[in-house]
């Protein structure tokens, strides 16, 4: 098998899983109140701040070691992150709740302008980084050519398949993954069942934030570089993860991030890469031609 193209299906595995851990914040968020929240890329980009944030404080109290900084930084941006999730819930959903579907739809689009504005004023138009952290590859020779996979990409993968298996096992086989699947499937009787369904609602906000403060520190590792505009593009990617592995089901955002970042990597060393947005956006539309509620979704029977 060419080479080229085991290294490709690499780096689109990687950049799946990213797009994975994301898409979860939107599939979840949906499933439990049947809307989107537009504002769940710039808790990303806010991630992204985070991280470098987390190291140079860890940094400066002489933590130099690789494994305590990931893992101080992972728990600083997480935590934090969460917080903001829980935010965007009690101030752009909660007073909307039983408002028009339209009403949190803006309101949350307005949330991720202020949250990028923000980003703008408090860290600076310009683009930011954090130094490489983990340095070296492995590399398997095919022939004359070879495979090489760094080992921060390594650790992408292996960070990201622990987060969404942790995140499947809490929701399959804890009282509060009961409890969401509970709100998911009938707000009203498992509210009448003693849930506050408030309470679990804002924790899907902050679980859906935690995964994208995940993905945000994996990808700053990864690319060194951010903005305030980061969270844009990427969230918009993640939508489309979501969509096509069906809105609401986590497998589905798990399977579209992953064939999303193959399909795009594949394309970009094979085709051009500046056109794998189009790409991407034109696989999403083939899928919902034939499948529209994505490839795990449910079909949505209307009754008559």
């Amino acid at each position: 098998m060419d080479s080229f193209f085991l290294q490709q299906l690499f780096n689109g595995i990687t950049l799946g899983a990213v797009y994975g851990l994301i898409a979860i914040g939107y599939t979840m968020v949906y499933g439990i109140i049947g809307m989107i929240n537009f504002a769940h890329g710039e808790v990303y980009m806010i991630s992204a701040y985070l991280c470098a944030i987390a190291l140079a404080l860890l940094s400066f109290f002489g933590l130099h070691s690789f494994p305590l900084l990931i893992l101080g930084t992972l728990v600083f941006t997480i935590v934090v992150t969460g917080v903001y999730g829980w935010a965007i819930e009690r101030i752009a959903y909660k007073p909307l709740r039983n408002s028009t579907r339209l009403a949190p739809l803006i309101s949350a689009i307005g949330m991720s302008l202020i949250l990028q504005n923000y980003a703008q004023i408090s860290q600076g138009p310009r683009q930011q980084g954090i130094p490489t952290m983990l340095d070296g590859a492995i590399r398997f020779h095919i022939g004359e050519s070879f495979v090489q996979m760094t080992y921060t990409k390594l650790f992408i993968l292996v960070a990201s398949l622990v987060g969404m298996l942790v995140l499947s096992w809490i929701i399959s086989n804890t009282r509060l993954g009961r409890m969401c699947r509970a709100v998911q499937q009938d707000r009203k009787m498992a509210s009448i069942l003693g849930i506050n369904t408030d309470r679990i609602i804002s924790l899907v906000f902050m679980i859906g934030a935690a995964m994208a403060g995940l993905a945000g520190v994996l990808v700053t590792m990864n690319y060194g570089t951010f903005d305030f505009y980061a969270g844009f593009i990427i969230g918009i990617k993640a939508f489309t993860a979501a969509v096509l592995g069906g809105i609401g089901s986590l497998p589905g955002a798990m399977l579209g991030g992953l064939i999303l970042g193959i399909a795009e990597a594949q394309f970009s060393g094979m085709v051009n890469s500046d056109y794998k947005d189009v790409f991407s956006f034109g696989l999403l539309v083939v899928i919902l031609i034939f499948r529209p509620q994505g490839l795990l979704g449910r079909p949505v029977v209307t009754k008559v």
